[in-house]
């Protein structure tokens, strides 16, 4: 990075329950932090600050910086939005201001990357996985439940210094954080597991023991779908691997699809279950189950 002292300047794009989260812990860790927002929630931050409640990282408030629009070059920018409102928020992005940055997108997915590229140096877009139960409960009020917060960062083609060096800035501020050489099995690892558990929670309207215990055989055909799809990209094939994560998870767990539903928000549908679908078109691989869900879904849901 360009911090002879480490410490670094980093943007957080949509500064929600993971963006609010890792923009405290960062700022709490001693790096320049500026949230971008609109101005009501830039305001809210200015006064009061970001505040956490974490069983893992304990409470407290971290002051950043904040604007509606980044207007200077940064070591790096999180990308923390969701896919539904990624477009009208990397207009506070333009394309030249992050200058020799990394560009890192935290978005459910697979489709994101070639697009971020298609704006941005493609050899500063450096894709994250996080794993991680946080909800902005109100303006810069973030709420960490999980006892966990893992994150996988990637990159084809970026150089490995600056992916090493912002992994260890991540890792140092709390979040367990390591850098993985294969970004397409990255982001399938996460689709595999996320799709089936999304589409089928949100489809139900049921937390996902009820959907392990009530829709057992359709959960496990869309587990088998994704994986076939999965090996086509080039990606991790483990079906039975995933029925067992889903089988150790809290059966009161919902999936965040599920979540924006309840509340009437738009759904990440095509960004999960539409592009799954194209995926399988492309790469000829049957995927009746995955279709009929998704086009339930469709139907089902105004805003999907």
């Amino acid at each position: 990075m360009t911090n002879p002292a480490n410490e670094l300047t980093v943007a957080v794009l949509g500064p929600g329950g993971v963006g609010g989260l890792l923009a405290a812990l960062l700022s709490r860790a001693g790096h320049r932090v500026i949230c971008l927002s609109g101005e009501e929630t830039a305001a809210t931050l200015r006064t009061d600050g970001v505040r956490v409640r974490s069983t893992r990282f304990g409470d407290f408030t971290a002051r950043v910086e904040t604007a509606t629009e980044l207007r200077e070059p940064v070591d790096a920018c999180l990308v923390t939005v969701k896919h539904t409102a990624l477009d009208p928020a990397l207009r506070r992005v333009p394309a030249a201001t992050p200058g020799d940055g990394l560009l890192v997108p935290f978005l459910n997915g697979v489709e994101h990357p070639a697009a971020l590229r298609a704006r941005y140096r493609p050899d500063r877009v450096a894709p994250a996985v996080v794993r991680v139960e946080s909800t902005r409960v109100a303006p810069g009020v973030i709420e960490h439940t999980s006892p966990f917060a893992e994150i996988d960062l990637t990159g084809t083609g970026v150089p490995r210094a600056r992916l090493d060096a912002l992994a260890e800035a991540l890792g140092a501020a709390g979040p367990a954080t390591r850098v993985q050489d294969d970004e397409t099995a990255t982001l399938w690892a996460k689709m595999s597991f996320l799709a089936p558990f999304a589409l089928l929670t949100t489809r139900y309207g049921l937390p996902l023991g009820d959907v392990r215990a009530r829709h057992r055989d359709e959960l496990t055909a869309l587990v088998e779908e994704t994986a076939a799809i999965s090996r086509a990209c080039g990606g991790p094939s483990d079906p039975a691997q995933a029925l067992a994560r889903y089988d150790a998870f809290p059966p009161t767990m919902k999936s965040s699809m599920q979540r924006d539903a309840e509340a009437g928000r738009p759904l990440e549908l095509d960004a999960i279950g539409g592009a799954l679908l194209r995926a399988a078109e492309r790469h000829g691989v049957p995927a009746p189950v995955t279709d009929r869900v998704v086009g339930e879904l469709r139907l089902v849901h105004p805003f999907a």
